[in-house]
């Protein structure tokens, strides 16, 4: 009964923090981190951890499903070059970048550790991308390509993890079959997606008169497909993917308005709650954490944990600006696959990195790392690891943004006044 009390006021202060935000110009997702962080310290608050297979198969399928069914899927295929490049190079980029800093910064981070690290922090997440940038009236096209990475960059950032703590038990990398796992697990992903949807579509159109059968069966799939996905060790987040972009384009063309309003008013519900209540969990997973540090190492790590996040923004920035680049001159060059649509200006690649958050696939990583290793001896470091990666997750989410939407009214101004 008390657990049950707590969660009923952690859901209190949720959709109240969540109603203050709008009034106080704070994004919704900052403050709501900020009250976990209140709460967890409070002493007669138990310890709420986080199971990380709960976050991805009850938080991860029905958010990577709504923000896959509502993207531009017109302006996602014209920005597809932008959004690969993203979702998989900056991905590796920011893997061996922050693992060099972390080898060479902290005492007794060895190189497959540092790695483990690195691909925790590497992908940027779609809840939180989504949170952040809501409201602030970014350009369909931004918001398609920070939409667009966050849901294909998970695939990357999971296989770069598996390897690394694969090399921390003593397994022998290989390249080529970490590069062959990597494409089969975003090829059998889609696939799966693919004929799930197709079944869904079907489906749909047997129970086509009962509308409540239709918004249930839509809800029901997300998980199914992420659940069958997994079991065929494929990537469950690209399938989810697909389904949504496929359910997406299929209720545009037959679904009729009445039912395309239902479904979507049933659906904003749960996804605000969902929402809200996965930044309430990160911000209580940082007390939890900081218990278990040293209380001398706790200062030594924040500020570790803060020079990451600035190099990881630094690499983000780099590899924008460089893809900006590179579609100018081929667009010049009068590349066929370069459509005028696909180039943007310094101003949008400034918007587009500081909109690059971490979020709570990194946090359900990190929490997942193994508490042994295979020979009995604990995993190394892994309080260390664990409390940098949700300093970093905090850091970016509350620096950018907090930043963000001024950030974003200032290149408005100067677009404005160029």
């Amino acid at each position: 009964m008390e657990n049950y009390t707590i969660i009923l006021l952690i859901m209190v202060l949720m959709i109240g923090a969540s109603a203050i935000a709008g009034r106080i110009k704070i994004p919704v997702p900052v403050l709501l981190i900020v009250v976990g962080i209140v709460i967890g310290f409070v002493p007669s608050i138990p310890d709420i951890g986080i199971d990380p297979d709960i976050i991805m198969l009850l938080f991860l399928p029905p958010l990577l499903y709504d923000a896959a069914f509502n993207i531009s899927f017109p302006d996602f295929k014209t920005n597809i070059g932008t959004i690969g490049t993203l979702a998989t190079g900056l991905v590796f980029l920011t893997t061996l970048g922050i693992a060099v800093v972390a080898h060479y910064l902290i005492p007794g981070m060895t190189w497959p550790l540092s790695f483990v690290l690195g691909s925790i922090l590497s992908a940027t997440d779609a809840v939180a991308a989504m949170g952040i940038t809501k409201g602030l009236g970014l350009p369909h096209r931004t918001v398609t390509i920070l939409e667009g990475e966050s849901l294909v960059n998970d695939a990357s950032a999971l296989v770069a993890y598996r390897f690394s703590v694969a090399a921390v038990t003593g397994s022998v990398f290989v390249f080529w079959k970490a590069l062959l796992q990597f494409w089969l697990m975003l090829g059998g992903g889609f696939l799966v997606g693919f004929v799930l949807a197709w079944l869904l579509a079907l489906l749909i159109r047997l129970f086509r008169d009962n509308d409540m059968v239709v918004i249930s069966l839509m809800l029901l799939m997300p998980f199914i497909t992420y659940l069958v996905a997994e079991h065929f060790e494929v990537s469950g987040v690209i399938a989810v993917v697909v389904l949504g972009l496929g359910m997406s384009r299929l209720s545009r063309a037959k679904f009729p308005e009445a039912l395309r309003q239902q479904s979507r008013n049933f659906w904003d519900v749960n996804i605000f709650l969902l929402n809200g209540l996965i930044f309430v969990l990160i911000g209580l997973q940082f007390p939890i954490v900081m218990k278990s540090m040293d209380a001398a190492q706790v200062g030594r790590y924040a500020g570790y944990a803060a020079l990451i996040t600035v190099v990881a923004f630094g690499i983000r920035l780099l590899r924008v600006l460089l893809q900006q680049a590179s579609l100018s001159r081929g667009f010049r060059q009068k590349n066929p696959r370069i459509k005028e649509e696909a180039v943007y200006d310094s101003r949008t690649s400034l918007v587009i990195t500081w909109a690059g958050m971490q979020g709570i696939v990194s946090l359900a990583i990190a929490i997942g790392l193994p508490v042994m290793l295979e020979n009995g001896e604990a995993f190394p470091m892994r309080n260390e690891i664990l409390f940098l990666s949700i300093s970093v997750v905090l850091f970016s989410l509350l620096g950018q943004g907090l930043t963000l939407p001024w950030v974003v009214r200032r290149a408005g101004r100067r677009e404005r006044e160029g």
